[in-house]
């Protein structure tokens, strides 16, 4: 970078030099000429007035003595004329040029210079270099996320038969949430390998989140169509257990998630799938049995947390106190705030404990790679249900935390009268 400016820095004192120097030069040569011009101006008067004297001695009109005495005198004059430094009757022939044409010359040099530079050159590079260990610094994930869909995007362009890049673009516009696009993905990638379980199976998570995550007719003649062609289909197996579970159907969740492990799939998370099927079963029971009971409530309050936790403390606002009963059931879940809304971890309670605080971590994640740990902000959502559903029906009560830090503490409060 050192040898960069330094050659700049030439270039441009190469360029003054251009300006500066014949200015200079020309000064000098306007002196010496103005000097010539005198002189010689001068020689020439002296030799006209010494050769009238002469004229006057050879007439007559002057004895020696006088035309001795007159030319001493016109050679003393020459002498001074001679010694004098300036002449102003010469001020309006010979003026030397102001220096305002190289100085305008040399701020043209200096902008122009400055210009291009910017334009063509490596500016943007030298202020805002690279960074090469991390291409992703700086951006938040639904940029990254951005980046990632239009990078596929241009592979499919470019391979516009490549199967797989196909089947990562599905995926990413469901992270992206762009369910569309992603069933229209999944579709391309049926069109040219043909109709599989594997394929549907996505399709059909895509739609799901498109539609607030309810099964349509549509959605479930999906499932259908691949499960008569897989029965084990993993990714359709996730989705009808998932579903499952937020509608408090734990007997058809745990089914689901059973099936898939039965399978002896490699491309699965067993861990979650067994973590997931042990919170539907916790869940199984009544209200009382579902959770733990007030004495662990009242112990969670004062747990510490750690990076991987979440402390919510759920509590009903006094204006809807009185339209909560003891058999009512509350469902808290926490979902990223960036990427697919996906349930990274939930769990309920009897609303017959409230006020009370509850721990969310991975051992109440719903299952599949996504889990609490892998993001660091959530939005927590708390739904009061009076027929046990977590789909929020008319007459129940919600509230949410917009934002929170996985590894904080909150207070989310059940202020809203679903209409």
């Amino acid at each position: 970078m050192t040898t960069f400016w330094i050659f700049i820095a030439l270039v441009v004192l190469i360029g003054l030099i251009m300006i500066w120097v014949p200015h200079f030069r020309q000064q000098q040569l306007l002196k010496a000429e103005e000097a010539g011009v005198r002189k010689q101006t001068n020689l020439e008067l002296f030799g006209e007035r010494l050769a009238i004297l002469e004229k006057e001695l050879q007439d007559e009109l002057l004895d020696q003595a006088e035309f001795d005495a007159l030319k001493k005198e016109l050679e003393i004059n020459l002498l001074q004329d001679m010694k004098q430094e300036g002449d102003d009757s010469l001020d309006a022939a010979i003026k030397p040029k102001s220096a305002l044409w190289p100085a305008f010359m040399t701020i043209c040099l200096l902008a122009i210079s400055g210009y291009f530079y910017q334009q063509l050159g490596a500016y943007n590079e030298i202020a805002n270099p690279p960074q090469a260990n991390n291409p992703h610094q700086g951006m938040d994930p639904a940029q990254i996320m951005s980046q990632r869909v239009q990078m596929m995007e241009a592979q499919v362009q470019a391979e516009p038969e490549n199967s797989q890049a196909w089947f990562s673009l599905g995926h990413a516009y469901v992270s992206a949430n762009k369910y569309d696009q992603a069933a229209a993905a999944f579709d391309k990638v049926m069109e040219l390998v043909g109709t599989h379980a594997e394929l549907l199976g996505p399709k059909a998570t895509a739609l799901y989140y498109k539609a607030g995550q309810k099964i349509t007719p549509e959605i479930q003649a999906i499932i259908d169509q691949s499960l008569s062609l897989d029965p084990q289909d993993p990714s359709t197996l996730l989705l009808v257990g998932m579903d499952a579970f937020f509608t408090a159907d734990y007997t058809k969740a745990i089914d689901a998630w059973q099936m898939i492990l039965d399978s002896d799939r490699n491309d699965v998370d067993r861990t979650a799938l067994m973590n997931a099927i042990g919170s539907a079963k916790m869940r199984m029971g009544d209200s009382s049995d579902a959770m733990p009971n007030d004495a662990n409530h009242k112990s969670m309050a004062t747990a510490t947390t750690n990076a991987n936790t979440l402390a919510i403390e759920v509590t009903i606002s006094n204006e809807l106190a009185d339209k909560v009963s003891d058999s009512d059931v509350v469902f808290i879940f926490a979902r990223a705030t960036q990427g697919p809304k996906v349930p990274l971890a939930a769990t309920k309670i009897s609303a017959a404990n409230l006020p009370a605080t509850i721990t969310l971590d991975d051992s109440t994640s719903m299952g599949g790679d996504m889990k609490l740990s892998s993001v660091k902000e959530v939005e927590v959502i708390a739904v009061l249900s009076k027929n046990g559903s977590v789909k929020p029906q008319t007459g129940d009560l919600k509230g949410s935390i917009e934002a929170i830090a996985v590894g904080g503490n909150a207070t989310l409060t059940l202020d809203t009268l679903v209409q």
